[in-house]
């Protein structure tokens, strides 16, 4: 039979536990995609947890040629808006994004694209889940949708230009380089689609709870209670 000092004790190791799980966290973009016109609208980024919502003490950062930078905090590489960072298309932000908290941990990267090109590919920035329809539209600087020809690594995917390209319940096989192509407007740039299986974390999400602290600190507290 459990005394009442067990009890108390198992409750309260549960709650500790529970107090020192973090929640996984993600690099969001919004809009989610991949290319932007140089000039175009801005693009926000932020660090969420698995229910969407911001998270402290992660910053967003950006990877390219080699060099790491943060958000705010480098000459010309976006301005932090409360728990967002806004990236200025008028300059160069093409690289890769990601969260970066304190202690090293890092979710997953985003590869952003910021073209002077007269096309873009619309295509998610995000990984998509499989079993999901994704759509791919090649857009015009003016905002129309422009007849293309499509691509899924070299190949082209239909013989005819059509307005979008649908992949059915996407699968792993699904993943892999795209881009659009028009008679009057040339080559867009290339994106990587990533796709992820249902029973994976939708965006690569990493999670920043230290077992071993947990562990230290709940044999502390079994300590205190078993000693009074």
């Amino acid at each position: 039979m459990k005394t009442p000092s067990a009890s108390l004790l198992l409750g309260v190791c549960v709650l500790l536990l529970s107090a020192l799980t973090v929640s996984a966290v993600s690099l969001s973009v919004s809009p989610n995609l991949q290319q932007f016109f140089r000039g175009s609208s801005s693009v926000s980024l932020s660090c969420v947890d698995d229910d969407g919502q911001t998270v402290d003490g992660w910053t967003v950062r950006r990877t390219r040629g080699g060099l790491t930078e943060v958000c705010g905090a480098t000459t010309g590489f976006g301005g932090v808006d409360g728990s967002f960072c806004v990236l200025n298309l008028s300059v160069s932000s093409d690289g890769s994004y990601s969260c970066m908290y304190s202690s090293g941990h890092q979710s997953n990267e985003v590869s952003i694209s910021v073209s002077e090109k007269p096309v873009i590919l619309e295509i998610p920035a995000l990984p998509v889940r499989t079993g999901n329809d994704v759509t791919l539209h090649c857009r015009e600087r003016s905002g129309d949708t422009a007849a293309a020809f499509f691509f899924f690594n070299g190949h082209p995917v239909e013989s005819r230009t059509t307005a979008e390209h649908v992949i059915r319940q996407a699968k792993q096989s699904d993943e892999g380089l795209y881009w659009c192509a028009t008679d009057t407007f040339g080559m867009s740039p290339q994106s990587f689609l990533r796709v992820r299986g249902a029973a994976e974390l939708t965006y690569d999400q990493v999670v920043i709870n230290d077992q071993r602290k947990a562990g230290r600190r709940t044999g502390n507290m079994k300590q205190n209670l078993l000693y009074r």
